[in-house]
């Protein structure tokens, strides 16, 4: 039996990881992007953030001051465990104590704030199903600097290919600087207006040195890459041949009379880390 004490401490140990530790693809793209870059203004805004990435790990503090909703991943397969949904919410409280965290949680409409990262339906939680014996836990920590910046087109299905490049240029002109470039973007394609928007943010958890195994999908993560980068908005919005580090993109089946995209920005602390308990 997994318990809900194991569940709590697993969830703020890679939610502390997640605040302070870039994953590695993440971090290499940042500096092969120095590397390329051709501008002084860009190359110093990259040399910044990979120093910031450099201090908080050497002194285990955030690496951006907006620590982000808290948004959980499950993989729920074949396990016992106990009180999972308060196991996650005792070990969001408990990151948010010891890491620690800021309070970013608030009434919609009031704006009160909750004052632990916790309210009505937060910390979101996403449960998938596996036959695995194991139950898979992923910290998703989403700031809202670049969530603002997410785009959904219900784009007819006769707009193909075309459409959704179209509609991902304009996204990317429509953010500009103001996800803190240089921005990861997952992209979902198919399903309903609810599924697309998740699976632009699943997308954002595959590393983005991993392109997609479906080779139409290869593909036009390359092109879209490629038509991100040819804006030149650059780090910071300052201008640049680096805007965007990776496209990753995930698509489902939909509707005969649909063409659902969504858009999810993610700026370039692209946080999440993943821990895998079982009932052994």
């Amino acid at each position: 039996m997994i318990t809900q004490e194991q569940v709590a401490e697993a969830v703020c140990e890679i939610y502390k990881e997640a605040a302070i530790i870039l994953p590695d693809d993440i971090k290499k793209a940042l500096q092969d992007a120095y590397d390329n870059e051709e501008s002084d203004i860009a190359r110093l805004n990259i040399k910044s953030i990979l120093k910031n990435l450099e201090l908080a790990q050497q002194n285990e503090i955030p690496m951006c001051q907006d620590t982000g909703l808290p948004i959980i991943f499950v993989k729920l397969g074949k396990v016992q465990v106990e009180n999972l949904e308060q196991g996650i919410i005792d070990g969001v409280k408990l990151a948010t104590e010891t890491v620690p965290l800021r309070t970013n949680v608030v009434d919609p409409l009031t704006r009160k704030n909750t004052g632990n990262n916790i309210g009505k339906g937060i910390p979101q939680i996403n449960v998938e199903l596996t036959d695995e014996p194991v139950l898979e836990l992923t910290v998703f920590p989403k700031g809202f600097g670049s969530e603002n910046n997410n785009k959904l087109a219900m784009l007819l299905p006769g707009e193909g290919v075309e459409g959704i490049k179209k509609f991902f240029e304009e996204s990317i002109l429509s953010a500009g600087g103001k996800p803190c470039p240089p921005t990861v973007i997952g992209v979902g394609i198919g399903g309903s207006s609810d599924m697309v928007m998740k699976l632009a943010k699943k997308a954002l958890l595959r590393p983005i040195d991993q392109k997609n195994e479906d080779e139409r999908l290869s593909k036009l993560e390359n092109e879209l890459l490629e038509i991100a980068n040819s804006t030149g908005i650059g780090p910071m919005g300052l201008g640049g041949k680096t805007t965007v580090l990776g496209v990753n993109v995930e698509l489902a089946d939909t509707h005969t009379a649909g063409l659902p995209v969504g858009i999810c920005v993610q700026c370039w602390a692209a946080r999440h880390a993943t821990c895998v308990l079982t009932d052994e």
